[in-house]
């Protein structure tokens, strides 16, 4: 049964997505805000469609700490695909820290270039750190969030990777605030997983973390020590 409704799921989820990505380049020409609504109309069908289908749907605590910054840097764990779905629902505008090669994908590649992501060649070096700077800087001074996964890649359920750099040096260099994300997500849609779990998946936000005045290596640590410790408790 397992099989049958995430069958069901993966087929609506590959119908929607070069629909809506069309739509979406049909407002090329319009602000960033209008864009953004219409292309995160199909975040909000697919975890409709999830809870629909596998009966997976997910809970969140911490939402009152969203009110004590107007824009922030989200550090977050990355497990499965279903956060960079939910994040759209749950947080205010965003945009993400990705690799430049995902906007070559046709159709799904040109519809993530309309959401103006931060987008980076990973084996640049340096050059991709002041790349997230960079651009990571007009992002959040127009007013729109910056979600960064530390780890740089999806990590495995009670498995950790070092947090990298640039999401901290980001923070530090601007002076926003970043905001700290655990969740059980890979739990329920494994990495590159096909099946989804029924459940709950609960997702922890935690209180700011002021940039200003700290090193990125501070910030890092902090950010670092209280999503450890988050995962520690949903994953035990």
């Amino acid at each position: 049964m397992l099989t049958v409704r995430s069958s069901i799921f993966f087929i609506g989820m590959v119908i929607s997505a070069p629909l809506v990505a069309l739509l979406g380049l049909l407002t090329t020409p319009l602000h960033f805000s209008t864009r953004y609504r219409v292309l995160s109309q199909w975040a909000v069908f697919v975890i409709w469609w999830l809870k629909v289908t596998c009966n997976l749907t997910y809970r969140v605590t911490g939402m009152e700490h969203l009110r004590q910054t107007e824009t922030a840097i989200i550090f977050s764990k990355h497990q499965s695909v279903w956060e960079t779905l939910a994040f759209q629902i749950i947080f205010p505008p965003q945009v993400w820290v990705l690799k430049q090669s995902l906007l070559l994908i046709p159709i799904f590649g040109w519809g993530l270039a309309l959401l103006k992501p931060v987008a980076i060649d990973r084996s640049a070096g340096r050059k991709a750190l002041n790349q997230i700077v960079e651009q990571g800087s007009a992002r959040l001074k127009d007013g729109i969030w910056v979600v960064v996964f530390p780890e740089g890649t999806r990590v495995a359920p009670k498995t950790t990777k070092r947090f990298g750099a640039g999401g901290a040096v980001l923070a530090s260099s601007t002076k926003f605030p970043v905001i700290p994300v655990a969740h059980n997500a890979g739990s329920f849609w494994k990495r590159r997983g096909f099946l989804k779990s029924p459940g709950t998946i609960q997702l922890h936000i935690g209180a700011p973390i002021e940039s200003d005045g700290k090193s990125a290596s501070e910030i890092n640590k902090i950010a670092e020590e209280w999503i450890n410790e988050k995962m520690q408790e949903l994953e035990s």
